[in-house]
């Protein structure tokens, strides 16, 4: 008889309302970091968040509205030159994100060192988009004129993207001073890096592919020794022509030390290539 429990898929509404948290807290956390970090030592770090820290240093214009001046229209052209089907849910951290920035505006800034504002502004951005992209959502801006362009223009997303936020932090060179451009690039690289480690996590886990004579063996004392399951991927050497299948596992970091002194026991002169696995589904890892 079969015992193993079956896992429940969640609850629509409940994954709905799970979304829309994620929202709120993702653009809650941005307008922190933007109040108290990146507006008071003028760090434009990209993003419509950048241009609005640009105008206010420029005419004093308030940035929640700067935001909402250019979020709704950037929304509503995405809507009519893309086609796609942006949903409530986008929408939603588009009108969001600039609310919080008003409501947080009278903070007071938590350092006036534009170094430790573009640092920690940068994680609190990164932390808080990387939550708003877990809602399945995001807070519209700069990233849907950037998908304007790629679709018009035979541009990457990726250059699209690069070349707004550059012209960003340039125009914040030339505003304040080259110096706060250089903090701004480095708020604008430590937001992506933090966004990759809210989406998938520190790596806590390795994948190893190894090329050996002596697969079986391996396979088994992998099986023995620690626990895992092996996966032979067909493969042809390319100098011999000959099949030979390469092995793949993956395993903990806590077990990676295990595993090499296992593959070195069975062939000292096994061919290994290990790589982070950023997030493992299934079984003897995450469930889905």
């Amino acid at each position: 008889m079969n015992n193993r429990k079956v896992r429940k898929e969640p609850h629509p509404v409940l994954e709905t309302i799970l979304a829309y948290v994620y929202i709120i807290i993702g653009a809650a956390i941005v307008a922190v970091g933007f109040n108290v970090f990146l507006l008071p030592n003028e760090v434009a770090s990209g993003g419509v968040s950048g241009i609005s820290t640009i105008l206010k240093g420029v005419f004093g214009w308030e940035p929640g509205f700067v935001q909402y001046a250019f979020n709704i229209p950037l929304f509503i052209a995405g809507v009519i030159f893309l086609g796609k089907q942006f949903g409530a849910r986008s929408l939603a951290g588009t009108l969001t994100l600039p609310l919080f920035v008003i409501l947080t505006s009278s903070w007071e800034p938590a350092t006036l060192n534009p170094l430790l504002g573009a640092l920690f502004g940068g994680i609190s951005v990164g932390v808080g988009l990387g939550i708003v992209f877990r809602g399945n959502a995001s807070t519209g801006g700069t990233d849907l004129a950037a998908q304007i362009i790629a679709k018009y223009t035979g541009l990457t997303l990726g250059t699209s993207v690069m070349l707004i936020d550059g012209l960003i932090v340039l125009s914040a060179a030339l505003v304040f001073d080259v110096e706060k451009g250089l903090y701004a690039l480095i708020g604008l690289f430590v937001t992506t890096k933090t966004i990759d480690i809210i989406q998938l996590g520190f790596s806590q886990s390795k994948m190893v592919y190894i090329i050996t004579n002596k697969q079986e063996e391996i396979r088994d004392a992998i099986y023995t020794e620690i626990n895992r399951g092996v996966t032979k991927l067909p493969a042809v050497g390319g100098y011999t022509d000959a099949e030979k299948p390469i092995l793949l596992v993956v395993v903990y970091q806590t077990e990676f030390s295990k595993l090499k002194h296992v593959i070195k026991a069975v062939d000292p002169s096994a061919f290994v290539i290990v790589s982070d696995a950023y997030e493992v589904l299934g079984e003897g890892f995450k469930r889905a």
